[in-house]
């Protein structure tokens, strides 16, 4: 850990100095170095005396270097609103130890003015992350805040919602909450870079619904025909057992669905999908944009090669490359202890080589059937999709 103490992080407010606590104040007067950006620095008065430093861009990549120059100093860091809603103080904890002067955060305060219970509200950070991640929140009658980038941010959560068929939602910007220059309102053009969205959610007719549970229609895809089909996804997911912070790799992706899906299930669940075919990979990172999870990490290769060096996964599905050469065991060995895979066959080949790593490894396997009524001449009769064995095989503790 770097320096003599904890750093120091304090949250403030676009009211500056005026609206810090006493015990916030007090810290920041013994302070010898302060880190903060342009516009937090400028919110102090000249009675704090310590040295002034900005953050650099990138800003991540330079902690350490600033730490170890100021780490024989009294080093105060700033950060708007709850340094650990979304905050420098979450990022700087992974460096160092920290102690931390809250403030309330942007969701406390626009919630205070809405009237809306906190608890109850989605929140989706556009600074530094794609704006599509809104997709995943968007449900009829559900309330949702969007931390902007800047400006710009307001316009265009109007756009995608209109886009994505929800253009009847209310939408309120929120600048500068808490300042002397605080504004509340509808207008999305020529608003300050410091504000929040909130969306009240009302759904047209004939918007698309996308629930969060596995099973999505397979038409919300853009694919080739390589896709888990949607009943087949939701068991497959479903074998996944997906939990909040696990990793899942998705070998052979395709369309990525199954990926998508899991991703879908928790916003700390995370993914690297693993296609060799740059067309289907393109697919994948259009329809992970689309469906609201684009964080999604793609990896462009074949397994096993492409595997080597990847972060070591909570569960693996392998839906295409069955039949390559070290697929299977490449992705037995990168599984994590308790971890879980889940191999889908389809053809003769990849089934005889299912039945054997069952054999090996044991598990269960279990055929999946599903018929679809489609028309047969003037009446109508059971189409059957090819049937899928699948493997769901769980690694022992060590």
């Amino acid at each position: 850990m770097s320096g003599i103490e904890p750093v120091t992080v304090i949250g403030i407010g676009a009211d500056g100095v005026a609206g810090l606590s006493p015990a916030a104040r007090a810290e920041l007067d013994r302070a010898e170095v302060v880190l903060g950006s342009s516009r937090q620095l400028d919110l102090l008065p000249d009675e704090v005396t310590a040295e002034r430093v900005g953050w650099p861009s990138p800003m991540v990549p330079a902690i350490p270097g600033l730490l170890d120059r100021y780490r024989d100093r009294v080093l105060c860091v700033l950060a708007s609103g709850d340094p650990m809603f979304h905050g420098i103080g979450t990022t700087l904890s992974r460096f160092t130890d920290v102690r931390v002067v809250p403030h309330p955060s942007s969701l406390s305060l626009a919630c205070a003015r809405l009237g809306w219970a906190v608890q109850e509200v989605a929140v989706v950070s556009a600074v530094a992350r794609p704006l599509a991640r809104l997709h995943a929140v968007l449900h009829p009658g559900r309330r949702v805040l969007v931390l902007s980038s800047d400006g710009s941010t307001p316009a265009a959560v109007v756009a995608l919602l209109r886009d994505r068929g929800f253009g009847a939602s209310a939408v309120t910007v929120l600048e500068e909450l808490g300042g002397p220059g605080e504004r509340i309102g509808a207008d999305v053009d020529g608003v300050s870079p410091l504000n929040v969205v909130a969306i009240e959610c009302a759904a047209e007719p004939g918007a698309r619904r996308l629930p969060r549970v596995p099973g999505l229609p397979d038409d919300v895809y853009e694919h080739d025909g390589q896709i888990t089909k949607r009943e087949v996804r939701a068991v497959t997911v479903s074998s996944l057992a997906p939990e909040p912070g696990q990793l899942l790799w998705d070998v052979g992706a395709g369309s990525g669905s199954v990926g998508i899906e899991w991703a879908r299930t928790h916003p700390a669940c995370r993914v690297i999908a693993v296609e060799p075919r740059d067309d289907r990979a393109d697919r994948v990172v259009r329809n992970a944009s689309a469906l609201g999870v684009p964080g999604l990490v793609l990896v462009r290769g074949a397994a096993p090669e492409a595997l080597a060096g990847l972060e070591a996964p909570d569960a693996v599905f392998v839906g295409g490359g069955v039949t390559a050469e070290g697929v299977l065991p490449a992705c037995w060995a990168a599984l994590r202890p308790g971890g879980r895979m889940v191999v889908n066959a389809v053809t003769l080949e990849s089934e005889v080589l299912v039945a054997r790593w069952h054999a090996e490894v044991g598990g269960t396997l279990t055929r999946l059937s599903v018929g679809r009524a489609a028309p047969v001449g003037g009446f109508t009769g059971w189409r059957q999709a090819m049937p899928v064995t699948q493997l769901v095989a769980i690694k022992e503790l060590a």
